[in-house]
């Protein structure tokens, strides 16, 4: 963390300005579509709603690297955070995700990170609950520079790998705490 820090002591020592969402990166949404169920033709293509991947299908509309927030349906976390999920490939997207790209203004990843901690309740409208565009273009974000932004998804990236780590060790140790610890009774 000290490597942070000096960098946001050096490059923004007055803090950092924030500004609107529509201007740090591209907001795909007039280019998804929608297929009915019945229309969808199975395949390797991941199929993403509001909620992640639906179904699987044999096109995609969308090669890159994006983050999905739903727009309406589940567009709410229970800490009050947007639903959003971190996808790259080749994609197709339906109407119920709104659809962000990077561009040459932010490290989309750290806009991931950060929309994480956005208490978006005060934004959400409607039954169902929607995050209209207008209310997505104005969420407010961070922009440190960008050296500040890729310190930080390093770090968390790390942390990331690690407590997936930590997951994977856990339910090993239950597995085995499990199997020795199970013994078979005696028959008298």
């Amino acid at each position: 963390m000290n490597k942070l820090q000096d960098l946001i002591d050096t490059l923004c020592p007055d803090g950092v300005e924030y500004e609107k969402l529509e201007n740090l990166c591209n907001i795909l949404d007039s280019k998804r579509k929608p297929i009915a169920k019945d229309k969808r033709k199975k395949g390797k293509y991941r199929y993403y709603g509001a909620n992640g991947i639906q179904d699987y299908i044999d096109n995609y509309i969308f090669d890159g690297t994006f983050i999905l927030m739903g727009e309406d349906g589940s567009v709410i976390n229970k800490d009050k955070s947007p639903v959003l999920h971190w996808v790259t490939g080749k994609i197709w997207v339906n109407n119920h995700a709104h659809i962000l790209e990077e561009n040459k203004n932010m490290n989309l990843k750290f806009m991931y990170y950060y929309l994480q901690t956005v208490d978006v309740s005060g934004i959400v409208r409607g039954t169902p609950p929607k995050i209209n565009q207008q209310n997505l273009k104005n969420i407010k974000i961070p922009l440190p520079p960008i050296e500040i932004q890729s310190e930080i998804v390093r770090i968390l990236d790390n942390f990331t790998e690690l407590t997936a780590e930590l997951t994977a060790r856990k339910k090993q140790y239950e597995y085995y705490r499990d199997k020795l610890l199970t013994f078979k009774e005696k028959t008298k």
